[in-house]
């Protein structure tokens, strides 16, 4: 008798789209960068993406395990990026960082994104959209970090609140359609 083991990839949807949809209400200029962003950077966004991702080993999923532990692994990143020039014990050696270092982390997730995207093409449209909306948002965030131009910092807002939207139905749909065993949320399957 083998074991079935659960679909981790519904967690780390959500987690990722609960997440970004948050911050982006910040980058969208709805209220300020607070410890609800960070906590939930640091738990669901982080910490459920990680074990998302340990989960997908399990089952062998090399695409899922490398998207939810790096994306996992990008929340607490990010978090600690904002958090640490303001520990006492490291001040003034640690600086917070420049708007082009933020740009330079932020087009390398883009890359990363843009290159796991392609690791969608086979995959359904509705996680090809996640990839492929996640793109843009990364880049916009480094074009709005190099510029300073506030209305590219509410575009991406804007963008990440689909992105993450996107994420979460993603994640929803995969739940509902096996507990009904049947498509209730269509996540458009690729003709093979």
């Amino acid at each position: 008798m083998g074991d079935k083991l659960a679909n981790p990839a519904p967690l780390g949807l959500l987690g990722f789209g609960m997440t970004t949809v948050l911050l982006n209400l910040h980058n969208a200029g709805l209220y300020s960068l607070g410890s609800m962003i960070l906590a939930m950077g640091l738990v669901y966004g982080g910490l459920a993406q990680v074990i998302a991702g340990a989960m997908e080993f399990k089952k062998g999923n090399t695409f899922g395990t490398l998207a939810f532990s790096s994306y996992g692994l990008f929340w607490w990143s990010l978090v600690i990026l904002l958090l640490l020039p303001n520990f006492t014990l490291l001040s003034p050696a640690v600086t917070a960082p420049s708007d082009t270092a933020m740009a330079a982390y932020f087009f390398m997730w883009g890359m990363f994104t843009l290159l796991m995207f392609c690791g969608t093409i086979k995959k359904n449209r509705a996680i090809q959209f996640v990839f492929g909306s996640l793109v843009i948002l990364f880049f916009l965030l480094a074009a709005y970090r190099v510029t300073g131009n506030a209305d590219l910092q509410t575009i991406a807002g804007i963008e990440g609140i689909i992105c993450g939207a996107s994420a979460i139905y993603t994640g929803i749909a995969e739940v509902l359609n096996e507990t009904y065993d049947r498509t209730i949320l269509p996540l458009c399957p690729v003709n093979k």
